[in-house]
């Protein structure tokens, strides 16, 4: 690619097998699009289309955002929902006390903000650790209701905005009667609330760690000015080449791309103008449109399809 600046690199040596580019690109979509990412994998032999399998591919989780991990594992689909409880039956909880419990699941994803997702989650986390720990409570609702509770405690005692933190006297007496009528042992309650408050649980952070992984090493990098928009106008792009993908940013700086064009099945031409020297266009063949993601004026990811137009 002329207009990309950067050293040469030999095919042989550094060019991956057709099946790890594709891996990749189905990560990266799967990052963008949990859902896309999944089809993408499946429809290229990667995963079978099985909720044991996918919850494998996630369980792993190389290469993913666990922010896109919890969504999708959160998502009201009947194969998400088995996705779901695969994924939880790939955790061993056995002899955990309930809270470490919670740390080594809460660690696999970052749990989704909505309740009734959250409430789905929880669910099949207590059904998990009451199969492989049946003496510890009478019932899988005891175990659902404490692990909700827990969670609740943690972001009490750990958020800054929460200014009334709760004491252990008022943590014990929020779980009163929840085991089947009856109470707990007040001195479980009182280790659960002291490991929280010693130790809060570690919320998996997405801070670009992923794509900036992808970008470290790229293929080639280098400004050029890209035609898009609704005007076609041209605006000058920091673009990298990677795992057969485009990415461009606005700035050199920036973590987050405004935009990925996955090159499969693109192909290249030259665009004569004296104007604009160097000037080449990305094409689908078969097709006037390329598809593409990008980021709109809220930082929302969008599908676009286009043409797309480059020169240095």
């Amino acid at each position: 690619m002329e207009a990309m600046e950067g050293g040469g690199l030999a095919p042989d040596e550094t060019k991956p097998s057709n099946k790890a580019k594709q891996t990749s690109i189905g990560r990266k979509k799967f990052n963008m699009d949990p859902k896309k990412g999944i089809e993408y994998l499946i429809e290229h032999n990667l995963l079978a289309p099985t909720p044991e399998d996918v919850a494998q591919f996630l369980y792993k989780g190389e290469g993913l955002n666990k922010t896109a991990i919890g969504d999708y594992l959160g998502e009201r689909h009947d194969f998400n929902e088995r996705v779901l409880r695969a994924f939880v039956e790939l955790h061993d909880f056995t002899d955990l006390i309930l809270v470490q419990a919670l740390r080594q699941f809460l660690w696999s994803f970052r749990l989704p903000g909505e309740a009734q997702k959250i409430d789905r989650m929880m669910e099949c986390f207590a059904q998990r650790y009451c199969q492989l720990n049946p003496n510890i409570f009478t019932n899988t609702d005891t175990c659902y209701v404490l692990s909700f509770a827990i969670i609740m405690l943690n972001t009490s005692l750990h958020n800054p905005s929460v200014k009334d933190k709760p004491t252990v006297d008022q943590f014990t007496t929020m779980n009163r009667g929840i085991n089947n009528g009856g109470d707990l042992p007040r001195e479980l309650l009182v280790s659960l609330y002291e490991s929280i408050k010693t130790e809060p649980f570690k919320i998996p952070e997405d801070d670009g760690n992923d794509l900036m992984h992808t970008f470290f090493n790229p293929d080639k990098e280098g400004w050029l000015w890209k035609q898009g928009g609704r005007y076609k106008s041209w605006k000058r792009r920091w673009f990298i080449l990677n795992d057969n993908c485009l990415y461009y940013f606005e700035y050199t700086t920036d973590k987050e791309p405004r935009g990925i064009i996955p090159l499969e099945n693109i192909q290249v031409r030259e665009v004569q103008d004296r104007h604009k020297p160097h000037c080449f266009e990305l094409y689908a063949g078969g097709s006037d449109f390329i598809k593409a993601c990008k980021t709109d004026s809220e930082g929302k990811v969008v599908e676009g399809t286009k043409i797309g137009a480059f020169h240095r």
